[in-house]
């Protein structure tokens, strides 16, 4: 195996951020290292492709697109991406859509309930500890100091380091990925503020607007119950993120939170703030309000972490009543971060050719919740957030 690179960026806190998050993220994340899963048979002319498409990556995009093209010219994703249709439709909202057919039966199976939101962690099921060796791309390990480090002889194995980013077998875009934080401690999915905040590092790092970080809740079709996020390029505005918004209140250090407005999937937008770690902060204690209220949520971190969409859904609530419309039921559309984003992955010819934005409309209105229901648990949400914040 060829010497390993150092870590390409730094993950360590901006300096705006307080004092205990700068004692506590400078400890953790500061002497962190990266240790590429490279192979000695690469083919170095196939990473060129994107970097003709985007010349100026920065240095963690360059690896870990060098390292995903790698992966897919090794035959190891359950379908071929870059030979996929997709589409961008006419109308308000510039919906995308792509076509992957049968992917649905290629991915790996859930193996919970989607009725619960926090569910504890079975290790007998799959989890990410499972994996290939292969499907690691990197793996974060922790130093003692701050001096570039190289590894050789790296073992082909996750176990040795807390946190990872593994390929995403069945992709929906170029270079889709998981960040596993703290892989080893087999933590269930759930939201807490140092994964979150790395996984909020891992976007600024990433210094590309079309480069977005997402998370799935479990009951919003997250299918692992093993910590990640997912991540993937595509070169192409999200519908959400052109959405207007109205601001409703400001909270922790200048956090601006506002509302989607004239979009099918209720949503808040938070940006703002005198640091990432601010913006970080009052996120994750949103997504720990509504994980320990029951309420399913995904997570769409925008702009290199300078947006971040928090969308609200109850399409796994309605399938399991049985008030879930036939036709959506038979298209086998799963409503994650990507698909609420205005993403949109059709598994049949029939609904590719025929997809329209009155429909994808009609399908997101479905899986959002009502007016009532939104305007219900914003109230419950901000009286939160109020008494969590130091400055309202």
């Amino acid at each position: 195996m060829p010497v390993i690179s150092p870590l390409p960026f730094s993950l360590a806190p901006t300096p705006a951020a307080p004092a205990a998050s700068r004692a506590r993220w400078n400890s953790f994340l500061h002497h962190w290292r990266l240790r590429g899963m490279c192979s000695n048979g690469f083919d170095s002319t196939n990473c060129l492709r994107m970097e003709e498409v985007e010349p100026n990556l920065s240095p963690f995009l360059h690896k870990l697109f060098k390292e995903w093209d790698d992966r897919n010219a090794r035959g190891l994703f359950h379908h071929d991406i870059t030979t996929s249709e997709a589409k961008v439709l006419p109308g308000e909202h510039n919906f995308v859509a792509t076509l992957i057919e049968g992917r649905d039966q290629k991915k790996r199976p859930t193996e919970f309930g989607m009725n619960q939101v926090l569910q504890p962690f079975h290790s007998e099921k799959f989890n990410f500890t499972k994996v290939k060796p292969e499907e690691v791309i990197f793996r974060f390990q922790e130093t003692e100091n701050d001096s570039a480090q190289y590894f050789d002889g790296t073992p082909p194995t996750v176990s040795a380091s807390p946190s990872c980013i593994l390929i995403n077998v069945s992709p929906i875009g170029y270079c889709h990925v998981l960040l596993t934080p703290q892989i080893q401690e087999c933590l269930p999915q759930r939201v807490d503020q140092e994964s979150f905040l790395l996984a909020m590092y891992v976007a600024r790092e990433a210094r590309n607007p079309f480069f977005r970080v997402g998370y799935n809740s479990l009951g919003a079709f997250a299918t692992i119950n093993h910590l990640h996020f997912q991540a993937y390029y595509l070169k192409v505005q999200y519908p959400v993120e052109n959405a207007p918004t109205e601001r409703i209140t400001v909270v922790r250090n200048g956090v601006s939170i506002s509302q989607l407005v004239r979009y099918p999937v209720s949503g808040f937008v938070f940006e703002g703030g005198a640091s990432l770690e601010d913006l970080s902060q009052a996120v994750s204690d949103a997504c720990i309000f509504l994980q320990e209220n029951n309420r399913p949520f995904n997570v769409l971190i925008s702009e290199s972490g300078k947006r971040v969409f928090l969308l609200l859904q109850c399409y796994a609530e309605k399938q399991a009543s049985g008030k879930a419309s036939q036709e959506f039921l038979d298209m086998r559309i799963n409503p994650a971060v990507w698909e609420l984003s205005g993403h949109l992955v059709l598994k049949r010819r029939k609904d590719y050719d025929e997809a329209s934005e009155a429909t994808l409309c009609r399908f997101l209105v479905e899986a959002s919740l009502s007016e009532a229901e939104f305007q219900e648990l914003k109230r419950c949400l901000l009286e939160f957030l109020a008494t969590a914040s130091p400055e309202k």
